[in-house]
């Protein structure tokens, strides 16, 4: 019986350590999370913009946004798309421009009556990423976390 119990705690040791380990690599993980949904929507915005009118077609005569005119959600959704990205990649107000991307992202899948197997992965890989955001705030290398050190004047976790 006294094999077991040091077979056990080594085995918790090695457990913990890996833990810790991989736990340290979260901040990374969402920086590279909020950077690659950013340049996803940050482009397509561009995109809207090179070409004004057939952004315009499209969302008049494709894209069906619900409740709203197709030129203000054109317009609103240009603007979500230059505008929450770079938010984002800054790490200020990580959770509310990861929500309103993650909106966003679920209106161009709903707004399209067709939407290919391979876009519509994409787009749950987007939502799963911005939802992370949501729920784990922009992570340890966001302005987030530097303007609530200074202003509130709180003590950082490790994470």
């Amino acid at each position: 019986m006294h094999t077991v119990n040091p077979l056990i705690s080594s085995a918790n040791l090695v457990y913990r350590n890996i833990v810790a380990k991989v736990s340290a690599l979260e901040p990374v993980a969402l920086l590279i999370a909020r950077f690659y949904v950013a340049w996803v929507f940050f482009a397509s915005g561009l995109t809207k913009l090179r070409d004004w009118d057939s952004t315009l077609f499209l969302f008049e005569e494709e894209y069906s946004v619900p409740l709203l005119p197709y030129e203000l959600a054109a317009y609103l959704g240009t603007a979500a798309e230059l505008i929450l990205p770079v938010l984002l990649v800054a790490g200020v107000a990580s959770r509310f421009s990861a929500l309103g991307l993650f909106v966003v992202n679920i209106v161009a899948v709903i707004s399209l009556e067709d939407i290919a197997a391979a876009a519509y992965v994409q787009h749950v890989l987007w939502g799963t990423l911005l939802a992370q955001v949501v729920i784990f705030s922009g992570g340890r290398f966001a302005l987030d976390r530097l303007i609530e050190h200074k202003l509130f004047n709180t003590k950082t976790s490790a994470v």
